[in-house]
């Protein structure tokens, strides 16, 4: 071996291969994310589309539209990172419903998504993975990794069954935080 570690050959095929894996871990771990912060503000949309905020009741009399009205909450609890905030789903006047994230604090990180979940969140370690498992819909990538957000349910989705929130890092396939939604 003392032979081989002589010949210029080997020294330049060692620094290549040190370079090309270097290269593919900073791509995969993206390290210089665990320093850097995306905050998003968002406020709740009071409503999404234009028609008049007046309706028809049984009667036929027209009757005023409400407001936002939360119908499940939780607060997030730590999975791979640290993570804190609240998640609630809020239907609006029209019936359209969001997922409102606020006041969320957690790590930023390559590939994180937003998914409802019909997984138990449960703590600690045990908790990372369970997600993968079960049925999901993913409500898009996450915006930012502090502060207020909205994320669009689509129709048709049952938040009954889906009764959980996790920041999903698609990557590695982890939990960051998640939360359970109570109904109120």
């Amino acid at each position: 071996m003392t032979s081989l570690a002589r010949k210029p050959a080997f020294w330049v095929a060692t620094v290549l291969v040190i370079a090309v894996v270097g290269a593919v871990a900073l791509y995969l771990f993206q390290p210089w994310r665990l320093l850097t912060n995306r905050a998003v503000d968002e406020s709740l949309p009071l409503e999404t589309s234009s028609p008049a905020a007046t309706d028809t009741g049984s009667t036929g009399e027209p009757t005023e539209q409400t407001g936002p009205t939360t119908i499940a909450s939780g607060s997030f609890i730590t999975h791979e990172h640290e993570t804190s905030g609240t998640a609630k789903i809020v239907e609006l006047a029209d019936g359209s419903r969001v997922l409102r994230l606020e006041n969320l604090k957690t790590s930023d990180g390559p590939d994180l998504r937003v998914w409802l979940s019909d997984q138990e969140v449960k703590r600690g370690a045990a908790g990372w993975r369970v997600f993968a498992d079960g049925e999901h819909v993913e409500l898009g990538k996450l915006k930012g990794n502090e502060g207020n957000q909205n994320y669009p349910i689509p129709d048709g989705t049952d938040t009954d069954e889906l009764s959980s929130v996790t920041i999903w890092c698609k990557r590695f396939s982890v939990s960051f935080g998640a939360a359970a939604l109570e109904r109120t």
